[in-house]
């Protein structure tokens, strides 16, 4: 629809990317297998942020069945879908060449321009906020303790002061309990 929110926010996006152009330049070599265009994976991530998409084999499902996905990376209607595991790849390019910060920064920048932003404070509910981390990613923090000691800690004590998250150093062992 034409006041569908996402028009409004691809296009402060393209301004965005448009200014990119000499950063991505230099991240992709003239020769070899072409990769997916950076401006199609950062407008990819920004669809999984704002609709919580929790994998990129969820997020490449629903480019594959939603036309306003596809319409917003850039795809076409018969365009083939990445694999979840190419996307990652080329993602992680972005992330290591400052690339995501730089447009995020420049989207930021724009909005703020536009007067779209609020000093207006807001709450999250953090109950309904989910880590990037399992119970299978802590592992005790002690190197030396952690050789053969798996994943199954059935009948051990498992606490934050022995135990780390190895994906999300932030997270921490929690119980709901009475």
């Amino acid at each position: 629809p034409q006041d569908h929110p996402l028009r409004a926010i691809r296009a402060i996006v393209d301004r965005a990317l448009a200014q990119m152009d000499s950063h991505f330049s230099t991240m992709y070599s003239s020769y070899g297998r072409p990769s997916i265009p950076p401006e199609f994976l950062l407008r990819a991530l920004l669809l999984q942020v704002f609709y919580s998409i929790r994998s990129e084999r969820q997020l490449m499902e629903q480019l594959n069945d939603n036309l306003l996905f596809r319409w917003f990376v850039g795809l076409g209607m018969d365009d083939d879908v990445w694999v979840p595991t190419v996307f990652s790849k080329n993602r992680d390019r972005l992330l290591d060449h400052g690339t995501v910060r730089e447009c995020f920064r420049s989207v930021l920048e724009q909005a703020r321009y536009r007067d779209l932003l609020s000093e207006e404070h807001f709450s999250v509910d953090g109950t309904l906020l989910e880590a990037w981390a399992s119970q299978k990613s802590f592992q005790l923090k002690d190197p030396e303790d952690r050789e053969g000691a798996g994943s199954d800690f059935r009948g051990q004590s498992r606490s934050n002061e022995t135990q780390a998250s190895v994906t999300d150093p932030d997270a921490r062992l929690y119980k709901k309990a009475p």
